[in-house]
């Protein structure tokens, strides 16, 4: 898919949270005759009802207000497009390069979008030519594994998974030594999302993560934990409590066009330093792309 066709996408994704966050900013623009402490203020209330948080809005306003000074910038156009530059740097986190073979650990909590993202995933790796195995670990909810196996189908990717209610570890363990077999570049785990019984689920990916230890001590493993974008400052508080029961490496950002609120991306960079490795806009199966810091904030400008 070509970058100006996803560019397009992403825009046409975000004219929600673009038509919440660009049209105050840019009402506030126009309004102001000068950059000011109204100014300032104003454009911190703004971040803050596009869902930001107060402590990230004041931290990105804080660094305009001095960048602006340092500058003797006065022109509010002026000190819109600095703002722009200062979100993109705030939103580029490097991100570790890719190695094979993989495990990809997906967790998140039910209703993100987990599984949907597991199977987008397995279609986006397989078309750039990656081999490619699936597990259902989320072996608790009823039915996970034959959405899984829809999306399997659809990618043409083998899936391992056992009886519903069975050890997830146990599915890993097979999952990993198929891979190993067949000599598989990547391997996708999708996971419970049981977050109301933290221990529970803590034990789970614990146990999961030694079995992968000890069977594929080879293997990269990367875990990706799926935020659905419409929860907001719940969804962060959950990405916290995520990040307490297991080690993350990265967030991959759901449901961003069913939101006026795109600020969350702003506040996870912030409270949790985990870069977005993926956001999604949209149900295609060809809406989930990898996140560019500069796109982002150029679709939601």
């Amino acid at each position: 898919m070509a970058k100006e066709s996803f560019f397009q996408r992403l825009k046409q994704g975000l004219s929600k949270s673009r038509g919440s966050l660009t049209n105050r900013v840019d009402d506030l623009v126009a309004a102001s005759p000068q950059v000011d402490d109204d100014f300032f203020e104003e454009l911190t209330d703004i971040l803050v009802m596009a869902d930001t948080g107060m402590a990230t809005a004041e931290e990105l306003v804080g660094r305009l207000r001095s960048e602006t000074k340092q500058r003797h910038i006065k022109s509010a156009p002026e000190a819109r497009e600095m703002f722009k530059g200062i979100l993109i740097d705030h939103m580029s986190i490097p991100r570790p390069p890719l190695k094979w073979p993989m495990v990809m650990l997906v967790v998140g909590v039910n209703g993100a979008g987990k599984t949907t993202t597991v199977g987008k995933l397995a279609l986006r790796f397989k078309e750039v030519g990656r081999s490619v195995v699936l597990a259902a670990a989320d072996t608790f909810r009823a039915a996970a594994d034959d959405q899984l196996a829809v999306w399997a189908e659809r990618a043409d990717v083998p899936l391992i998974k056992h009886q519903e209610g069975s050890d997830p570890a146990a599915v890993v363990y097979d999952a990993v030594q198929s891979a190993k077999a067949k000599k598989t570049e990547l391997l996708i785990v999708d996971t419970a999302g049981r977050l109301h019984n933290k221990k529970n689920l803590m034990d789970e990916l614990n146990k999961i993560r030694r079995v992968i230890d000890r069977e594929y001590p080879e293997s990269t493993m990367r875990s990706m934990l799926v935020l659905d974008a419409t929860t907001g400052q719940n969804g962060l508080n959950q990405a916290k409590q995520f990040k307490e029961a297991a080690e993350i490496n990265g967030i991959i950002l759901t449901k961003l066009d069913g939101t006026a609120k795109g600020g969350i991306a702003l506040a996870i960079r912030r409270e949790l330093n985990i870069p977005v490795w993926y956001i999604g806009v949209g149900e295609g199966i060809d809406d989930l792309q990898e996140f560019k810091a500069k796109e982002f904030i150029d679709a939601l400008f």
